[in-house]
């Protein structure tokens, strides 16, 4: 009876970059514009799966990053990677993307509100989008966690540590700071370790 082979990860596709300042910008603006609660599955689609400027695995360590920064964290990611493509140009650039047209549609968008907030079936429809933006998030989430498989912890360890940060946030109701600063810290530590090991394993005679 011989042992069945192991699974082989998919390849990684080639990854694209934007071939200017016009195709940063409106890439930021269109995904800005679609940015209606479930930022996180509207940001992860457009940079992984359609433009291809980001593996799944870059885009976690880019998103965990703009987290910790202070201010939005998409418009963090966005400077992130105008800054690696163009340099200070690409970040000023991917910044304006994000906010110079979604910021009209948000004035125009907060007039027609402040006339029809009265009534009844516009403010339903707008609890009904609380909804769907929660299962876009909770969809965004399952499909970064594929990423687990190739991190240096291993599926489980990462498992225990995306767990523990759902009952920090959802069950015990701690500060997103504390939580970045405690998990994450913790989750850094232990990558640091783990990917050390092998260099001091083939260092020794």
């Amino acid at each position: 009876m011989t042992a069945s082979a192991p699974p082989i990860d998919p390849p990684v596709p080639a990854l694209q970059r934007p071939a200017n300042l016009r195709e940063l910008f409106w890439a930021f603006t269109i995904l800005a514009l679609q940015g209606f609660g479930g930022v996180l599955a509207v940001v992860q689609r457009e940079l992984v799966d359609r433009r291809q400027w980001l593996t799944n695995e870059e885009f976690i360590e880019d998103w965990a990053v703009a987290q910790i920064l202070p201010g939005p964290n998409v418009v963090n990611l966005s400077m992130m990677i105008g800054d690696r493509y163009f340099g200070l140009r690409g970040a000023i650039t991917a910044v304006l993307g994000m906010l110079c047209i979604p910021m009209l549609l948000v004035i125009v968008l907060a007039v027609l509100y402040q006339h029809f907030s009265a009534v009844p079936q516009v403010a339903g429809a707008l609890r009904g989008m609380g909804a769907v933006a929660a299962g876009l998030v909770i969809g965004a989430g399952f499909r970064l966690a594929v990423a687990f498989r190739r991190h240096p912890l291993g599926k489980l360890v990462c498992w225990v540590f995306a767990a523990l940060t759902f009952a920090a946030m959802a069950l015990w109701r701690f500060p997103l700071g504390f939580v970045l600063l405690v998990v994450g810290g913790a989750a850094c530590v232990f990558t640091w370790y783990r990917l050390g090991r092998p260099a001091q394993t083939a260092a020794k005679p």
